[in-house]
């Protein structure tokens, strides 16, 4: 049975199920990023959501959107980090139990925030053993239902919200960037912009080093890197988008970029040294095309941009306020 595309139908739905359980989260604005892109800049604040990014969104969703005799019998599910948390949080408020596939070189902050929530944390080392093989085992094992990042319906409806909130809160845009690991985030996005600002260009942003997606939008021909990328964006060290995220990208977005990670690094720095915001490597990648001339919106254009999460271990939160020199921390 081929996977159903998510529609704004399906954004709407999403939007009552996390209602008063995901948090509304601001939209911020600075005279400064204005001044300096020569636009008008709407930051949809989703490092401040609850678990500290987007995802949370889509977890919850896809996790009401089930049967409850389905979702007793547990959750499964990988990632890098952010899903992680979100879907260990998400199965903790529903009272059932969560295992969580985790690189073993996923930024500690992630991996204990996700124990904290309560999960099971399987750890593997990326280099030896893929993460979808090992969580279907235990999903098999289990009985347990796979939640998977960012390619099924729900989850992509419910990181559509974001942006539906962003655009009811500011009115329509001229263009809407999002940040793109697998493509969830960025087709959920553009679901609803297609609908509730017709007229809004949808613009996905990859890391450098990670551009699978970007390669993928161009030639129409789904490309998978042969490993993770090493860009400190480790949301976006994903090695290909999915089924329902690629056809979703190819068939509403309307471009797609990428930035190198020095400007990452000068979009952390600007977040927390001018807007005083803690916001994640990964999740300033929008942020990063705006400021660093990747997008170069016209004189006085209404810009959305989706910063997507805020769970920056320490230690690279240092680095980067001492300007990221050297090599990175480890996550």
């Amino acid at each position: 049975m081929t996977p159903r595309l998510p529609t704004f139908a399906d954004v709407t739905a999403a939007r009552a199920r996390i209602e008063g359980v995901a948090h509304r989260t601001p939209v911020l604005t600075s005279r400064t990023l204005d001044a300096r892109v020569g636009a008008r800049v709407f930051l949809k604040g989703e490092h401040l959501q609850r678990m500290g990014a987007f995802k949370f969104r889509g977890a919850y969703n896809t996790l009401a959107a089930m049967e409850p005799g389905v979702r007793s019998k547990g959750i499964v599910a990988f990632s890098s980090g952010n899903h992680a948390q979100a879907v260990a949080l998400a199965s903790r408020l529903f009272g059932v139990r969560s295992t969580i596939v985790m690189p073993a070189n996923a930024p500690h902050a992630k991996l204990a925030a996700t124990e904290g929530y309560g999960a099971t944390v399987v750890r593997y080392d990326p280099a030896e053993s893929r993460r979808e093989e090992l969580a279907r085992r235990i999903q098999q094992e289990t009985g347990a239902s796979l939640v998977p990042p960012f390619d099924h319906a729900d989850v992509i409806a419910g990181q559509g919200t974001a942006a539906a909130e962003l655009i009811e809160d500011v009115g329509p845009l001229d263009m809407l960037l999002a940040c793109v690991g697998g493509g969830g985030l960025l087709s959920g996005t553009a679901v609803a912009a297609k609908t509730m600002s017709p007229a809004c260009r949808v613009i996905g942003v990859e890391p450098e080093l990670g551009d699978d997606i970007t390669r993928s939008f161009r030639t129409k021909a789904l490309v998978t890197l042969p490993k993770p990328p090493a860009t400190i964006a480790d949301g976006a060290r994903t090695l290909s988008a999915g089924e329902l995220t690629f056809k979703l990208v190819c068939a509403l977005v309307d471009e797609m970029v990428t930035v190198p990670d020095t400007a990452l690094v000068e979009a952390v720095r600007f977040a927390m040294l001018t807007m005083k915001q803690v916001m994640e490597p990964t999740g300033v990648l929008a942020l990063a095309a705006v400021l660093g001339g990747a997008v170069k919106p016209a004189a006085g254009a209404r810009v959305g941009v989706i910063v997507s999460g805020g769970n920056c271990d320490a230690t690279m939160l240092q680095w980067i306020l001492a300007g990221g020199a050297g090599a990175p921390p480890n996550g």
